[in-house]
């Protein structure tokens, strides 16, 4: 653990020797340099990773928006857990700096050590770190949550602690989250100065005080008022099956409770059909195969229910760990 302490503009010595420690080592000199922009990879969850250039400017107003919404001020104590090779590292880093947080930095790693602190004020983790270091996030005061949806299970789990826990919504385009809200909501609400509309597909359009251009996601949303949203799906995603559009994350909402390892919803062409819905899950076939017979009724609506089960020992995925959608469907193809 080291900790670099911008509250004081003062930090403990990296190692450059250890991969994680040079990794920050490289941001800050990055960030310390004449360039006026950050080089950073797009996740790469729909397509091919890609590098673009954000603004320091642009990062650092992201980084005051952050601390505005959760009322973080000098000399708090945050944890750099992410990798800095994508933008929610950079990002801690940024905010530490901005909002002169005191930060914690440990190697990144799906179960996060806390022995080291009492308490600390904000801690951005996934929903594997989570799951894995739950019996200690009882420390946390703000725990924020992105990178991947959060099962109903951990969500029922995180209610029960003191723990104020959010998910995000956001990308690298957008210089991490523009979208905030506590797990017990529905809606996200959007930071102050975002602005947001929809689409002929009904797909979310951000316009951030930060860059000119709007922002055109792939993310079907239901928007509330001028502040809030809800997410629905990928537009690249969705399903149509005999006429009826399906949102794979919604049925995969419902199933979590269900399946413990890791799944998709996903579809195969069909003469009747056009698409026909499938379960493809990750692990070996004994362990689910009767899956669909022993759901409660009310689980699935009618149309919802997969017509096949496949399984996978292993799913691709990206640098940053998410699941490649469009590569577990070839696959199951190509079988």
């Amino acid at each position: 653990m080291k900790l670099l302490d911008f509250s004081k503009q003062i930090f403990d010595e990296l190692n450059s020797a250890i991969p994680w420690q040079k990794n920050i080592l490289d941001f800050l000199e990055e960030w310390n340099s004449v360039s006026p922009f950050v080089p950073s990879k797009t996740s790469g969850s729909t397509g091919t990773p890609k590098e673009i250039q954000l603004p320091k400017t642009s990062m650092k107003m992201s980084a005051q928006m952050t601390g505005k919404f959760f009322g973080l001020k000098p000399g708090d104590t945050a944890l750099l857990c992410m990798p800095v090779n994508f933008i929610a590292g950079k990002m801690m880093i940024v905010r530490a700096m901005e909002l002169k947080l005191k930060l914690y930095c440990v190697e990144p790693k799906s179960k996060i050590d806390l022995n080291f602190a009492d308490s600390l004020d904000f801690v951005p983790m996934t929903p594997m770190q989570v799951e894995n270091s739950f019996d200690e996030l009882s420390k946390i005061r703000i725990l924020l949550i992105g990178g991947a949806p959060l099962s109903e299970p951990l969500r029922k789990r995180l209610l029960e602690i003191p723990t104020q826990s959010f998910e995000s919504y956001g990308m690298t385009e957008t210089i991490t989250h523009i979208g905030l809200k506590e797990i017990s909501e529905e809606f996200f609400t959007i930071l102050k100065g975002i602005e947001i509309r929809q689409d002929e597909r009904e797909c979310l359009i951000i316009q951030t005080p930060y860059f000119e251009e709007e922002i055109i996601t792939n993310d079907i949303v239901e928007i509330k008022d001028k502040n809030q949203f809800k997410w629905l799906g990928r537009a690249d995603n969705v399903i149509n099956s005999g006429g009826i559009k399906l949102f794979p994350e919604q049925i995969e909402k419902k199933l979590k409770p269900f399946i413990e390892t890791e799944f998709i919803i996903s579809s195969l062409p069909d003469e009747t059909l056009g698409q026909k819905l499938i379960l493809i899950v990750e692990g070996q076939k004994n362990d689910y195969s009767e899956l669909l017979e022993m759901l409660p009724p009310s689980t699935l609506e009618k149309f919802e229910k997969p017509k096949a089960i496949y399984f996978l020992d292993k799913f691709p995925r990206t640098e940053s760990g998410k699941l490649q959608r469009e590569k577990i469907r070839g696959l199951i193809i190509s079988i």
